[in-house]
């Protein structure tokens, strides 16, 4: 059983605010009867609903994981005509929308899906989901860099921190590092190197909570298992930290 309102903005009819609205308004029906009361629990699996006569029934839920490429928006259209994460998908998914956002720039993973409640979880801070980046960037990065980068820096009075950093590999040309970061801040990482005087060449995003990038080649999608959607609710791991990725191409020191 779950609310009507709730059921409305699963059908995709509108938010659970606005579908408040639609059935103040008289306009729903539950097995042919008019509801006005907010809070009606229904059985979508036996109930009839109809919103102006017309019989609802609530979308199946997706959820995906997608290998975003650099030069893509994480968003649902754009006026300017840039690539946006729906050119990746099914012309049939459009109602899909990001969990989160990586920036034009950044690639690597990122969910979708048309689960309202799920989004909101991945994304409030209070969940505090672990993300992990791999992070390129120009010339050699030096030990007390990374130490910074976990103690924390401000940059425009807001403190951003890695919760653990790590460096992969480093020569005069380029560094490669690992960090891990909760928070979710707008562009952090790019804003956490910037601050510490250092240039990002390349940022990929090769974890979210315990699902991994993998083998998941750019531009390509997959569905989340039942397990993996599971996992990703329960959010256990978020308290504890994840291991370092174990393939990592290591430069001559």
């Amino acid at each position: 059983m779950v609310r009507l309102q709730k059921f409305l903005a699963e059908a995709g009819v509108a938010s659970r605010r606005a579908s408040e609205q639609i059935i103040l308004a008289g306009r729903v029906a539950l097995n042919g009867k008019p509801v006005r009361r907010l809070g009606t629990k229904v059985d979508p699996a036996r109930d009839r609903i109809t919103l102006d006569g017309q019989p609802l029934k609530a979308r199946r839920k997706l959820y995906l994981a997608l290998n975003k490429p650099r030069g893509y928006l994480c968003t649902r259209e754009d006026t300017l005509g840039r690539r946006i994460l729906a050119d990746l998908l099914p012309r049939e998914w459009d109602d899909l929308y990001p969990v989160g956002r990586l920036d034009f720039e950044s690639e690597g993973l990122i969910f979708l899906t048309n689960d309202g409640d799920f989004c909101l979880r991945l994304t409030h801070p209070r969940f505090g989901l672990r993300k992990t980046y791999r992070v390129t960037l120009e010339g050699r990065v030096l030990p007390e860099q990374v130490r910074q980068m976990e103690r924390g820096v401000y940059h425009d009075d807001e403190r951003l921190r890695a919760e653990r950093a790590r460096l992969l590999g480093s020569n005069n040309s380029c560094s490669v590092l690992e960090l891990e970061l909760r928070e979710g801040k707008n562009r952090e990482v790019r804003r956490l190197c910037e601050t510490l005087g250092l240039r990002v060449d390349r940022l990929q995003r090769i974890r979210i909570g315990p699902i991994k990038l993998g083998e998941l080649r750019t531009g390509k999608w997959r569905t989340l298992s039942a397990a993996e959607v599971k996992s990703l609710r329960c959010l256990d791991y978020a308290a504890r930290p994840s291991s370092a990725a174990q393939a990592a191409t290591r430069l001559n020191r």
